[in-house]
């Protein structure tokens, strides 16, 4: 069977609207300064002896685990120390539990009541930027003196306070910014692995 001449020009058409937005990011020196802020900020924190944790969902539970994996095995430097990322949402009985026993909302919130201490770091992923369990995931770092990180869509007027980085791609389609984020969190995990990867 032949290719869809209407299939190309669906492809041509969302490689267009990614390379657009790509240049918009470029262009958009409050997101570059933040992601610059956010991966300096990270890397600080990983030397001091903190550890990262990721969370998101659907796609971007995909990129959680996605750029935790990038930290704990090589990135570019196989030969840096396994840095310490967890991304939380994948014990299945800790989340299950939760779920049940409390709320949906609570999976993440709980697990880094668990498990985060003050200096530590939490990289929140959610392309609306109001997914209540990342909203509550947000609420315990600040709770607990853990450093967030929210990556986002278009920046709305109520995530003023939600985050004390907030990298917001100007864009409201969900897999247009589910690709930018994997490009920022490359560029976070080249950072975090080149500043406090030799150390310990």
């Amino acid at each position: 069977m032949s290719d869809s001449p209407d299939l190309a020009r669906l492809l041509a058409a969302r490689l267009d609207a990614t390379a657009a937005l790509l240049d918009a990011v470029r262009s958009d020196t409050d997101l570059l300064a933040a992601t610059l802020h956010a991966a300096t900020r990270t890397a600080e924190a990983i030397r001091q002896g903190g550890t990262l944790f990721i969370c998101g969902n659907g796609g971007s539970a995909g990129e959680a685990t996605h750029l935790s994996g990038e930290l704990i095995g090589p990135f570019l430097n196989k030969g840096r120390r396994p840095l310490p990322a967890i991304a939380l949402g994948f014990d299945t009985s800790a989340v299950t539990a939760v779920a049940n026993d409390f709320s949906f909302e609570a999976i993440f919130a709980r697990q880094l009541a668990a498990l985060a201490r003050p200096g530590d770091v939490l990289w929140a992923l959610s392309t609306s930027g109001r997914s209540p369990n990342v909203l509550r995931a947000l609420e315990t770092a600040a709770g607990q003196g853990v450093l967030s990180v929210l990556l986002t869509g278009a920046r709305h007027a109520d995530l003023t306070d939600s985050a004390d980085i907030v990298l917001a791609v100007p864009s409201r389609e969900t897999p247009r910014i589910q690709e930018i984020h994997l490009v920022l969190g490359h560029f976070l995990c080249e950072v975090v692995e080149s500043l406090a990867g030799d150390d310990g």
